[in-house]
């Protein structure tokens, strides 16, 4: 499927927040951080493919950018206000619902443990952990300023990157479907092995 072809059978609800400007990225951005319909490598590859020329692109990614980090500080903020007895409650009685588990919300709780920026940071271009990092960052309370800087550069970082290979694919003449594909494996490999890295890593502090 070519490039053209994608975009023109691409999901209304896209095309109508991308009928709005940079505006209505924005916005797509801050739902999407909610409201995880499919995975976020998918809809910005889809963003990079509808940019028509470098500018679109670069103020593209500024607003979802911009977006991802407004969205984030919701979650933060949610955190902050609720506590985490609250917020750890609520995620055992509803998360679900959100596709939130209560031991991956305690996992990312736990991770907090280490470095705060770093872990910030890295939790933002991890695609099952970017959605929720921000919710325990708010009920531990961690620096608001740490937090925006880590927030904003791991946004940028994953952001950017698939909107320009979105863009790269536009004019590529490949098939898009495919390419996304093999995206999609380098993803898991790539969470796979960080996620055996860590494993490995707790065992050998433990033992």
């Amino acid at each position: 499927m070519t490039a053209q072809e994608l975009v023109a059978q691409a999901p209304g609800t896209i095309r109508l927040f991308v009928s709005f400007g940079l505006g209505g990225i924005f916005c797509l951005a801050v739902v999407e951080k909610f409201v995880p319909l499919f995975p976020s490598y998918i809809l910005l590859m889809l963003l990079g493919l509808m940019a028509p020329d470098p500018l679109t692109l670069a103020f593209s990614i500024a607003a979802m950018t911009a977006g991802s980090v407004t969205g984030g500080f919701g979650w933060y903020t949610v955190g902050w206000m609720f506590g985490p007895q609250r917020v750890r409650r609520t995620v055992a009685n509803y998360g679900g619902y959100i596709l939130l588990r209560l031991s991956f919300y305690d996992g990312l709780t736990d991770s907090y443990r280490r470095n705060h920026f770093w872990v910030t940071l890295s939790g933002q271009i991890i695609p099952a952990v970017r959605i929720y990092m921000a919710l325990p960052a708010g009920t531990l309370r961690l620096d608001p300023k740490t937090f925006l800087a880590a927030t904003s550069l791991g946004c940028l970082i994953w952001n950017g990157s698939f909107l320009c290979l979105g863009y790269g694919l536009r004019y590529s003449g490949r098939d898009v479907v495919q390419t996304g594909f093999w995206v999609l494996i380098t993803i898991i490999a790539a969470e796979g092995a960080l996620l055996i890295a860590v494993r490995l890593r707790k065992r050998v502090t433990k033992g």
